[in-house]
């Protein structure tokens, strides 16, 4: 079970941050700042400046891209340089990043997001491009959190949407445990189950405080926090089962039948939730209809995507991780079937 040490959330407590770091470890030599040239260029002040306050020395690595190739080149490149921590400053691709190079240099790893697009912020897995297979895979939980609010609000509304549909989606995720529970002989983590729920419903909820695409501080809190805990969930599960079903295959699927071009993570699992909870038999309308308030994608056209692929993906979904069950292997449905879904879902529209 991995958890992480701390997490602080917050206004404007970035400028604090090479505290906060000091006071997780002592001991800290010197810290690689993983992140992207454009949140470097707008934030970049604020954080050299806190740790060199704290009397912190760091260098900064922008990252080109999300993949394996990018954090061999960075991990040869820090091997040597008496790095004691990694810092993944920005969306998921630093911060996976980051996760993926700090469990390389075997050295703690310490995330700070600047936007709220899905639950990597404190889980153990990260989701990389060059791997065999396009799902994610383990690496370490951070040993700190630090969630400004008001950089992560200002971030682009899609990007919080997203993040809106990641914890949404635990709702199938958490069904498919079940099903893999009761058929496939697996274990199941009840709490880590309920903990991840507990999100789905939470966002169903605040679904309904949010007017044209505006949400308040205190929204944006509630949804970092859900995205910490379903990343926490994970940790106590020891695997991504509770966050991570159908749907996410489905995105999978369609991310590597696209080339990458289909939207993001959580708009795809936006839509995967909604036809999986149909294929649970649960309220499905409930779901489409909380991503429609809050306004994440709910159709093919908004990610980009055309039946054929839709259905090629849903098709593929099984296959991405065979040993992991979930209701794709229980039903097994025909390409028509799955056409016949996709119309009545309004998915087609």
């Amino acid at each position: 079970m991995q958890l992480p040490r701390k997490v602080i959330i917050g206004n404007n407590i970035l400028k604090d941050s090479g505290e906060f770091i000091k006071d997780s470890d002592q001991n800290v030599n010197k810290i690689a700042i993983i992140t992207g040239k454009n949140v470097k260029n707008k934030i970049a002040g604020i954080i050299e400046n806190s740790l060199t306050e704290s009397n912190l020395q760091f260098e900064w690595i922008i990252a080109k891209e999300a993949s394996f190739h990018q954090v061999d080149l960075i991990t040869n490149l820090l091997k040597d340089r008496n790095i004691s921590i990694i810092m993944g400053l920005g969306g998921g691709r630093c911060i996976d990043l980051g996760k993926m190079i700090a469990n390389r240099l075997k050295i703690s790893f310490v995330s700070i997001p600047t936007s709220a697009s899905h639950d990597g912020i404190s889980s153990p897995f990260v989701s990389l491009k060059g791997n065999d297979r396009p799902y994610s895979i383990k690496a370490d939980t951070p040993i700190e959190i630090i969630g400004d609010l008001d950089i992560i609000s200002n971030a682009p509304y899609r990007l919080i949407a997203s993040g809106c549909g990641d914890l949404i989606a635990k709702t199938t995720a958490v069904k498919d445990w079940e099903l893999a529970r009761d058929y496939n002989n697996e274990y199941y983590g009840e709490y880590a189950a309920k903990l991840a729920y507990l999100g789905s419903r939470m966002i169903i909820d605040i679904s309904k405080k949010i007017i044209k695409n505006q949400i308040t501080i205190q929204v944006t809190r509630t949804i970092v926090e859900g995205l910490i805990s379903s990343g926490v969930a994970a940790g106590i599960a020891g695997s991504s089962r509770p966050c991570s079903g159908s749907e996410h295959l489905f995105s999978h699927a369609l991310e590597y039948i696209t080339e990458n071009k289909c939207g993001l993570h959580g708009e795809r699992v936006g839509i995967g939730t909604i036809i999986m909870s149909k294929l649970h038999n649960l309220d499905w309308l409930e779901i489409r209809e909380a991503l429609k308030r809050i306004g994440a994608p709910t159709t093919s056209k908004e990610i980009k995507v055309d039946k054929d692929q839709l259905i090629e993906a849903l098709l593929l979904a099984k296959k991405i991780r065979p040993e992991r069950y979930t209701i794709l292997n229980r039903l097994d449905l025909s390409p028509s079937k799955y056409q016949d879904i996709l119309d009545e879902l309004g998915i087609l529209d």
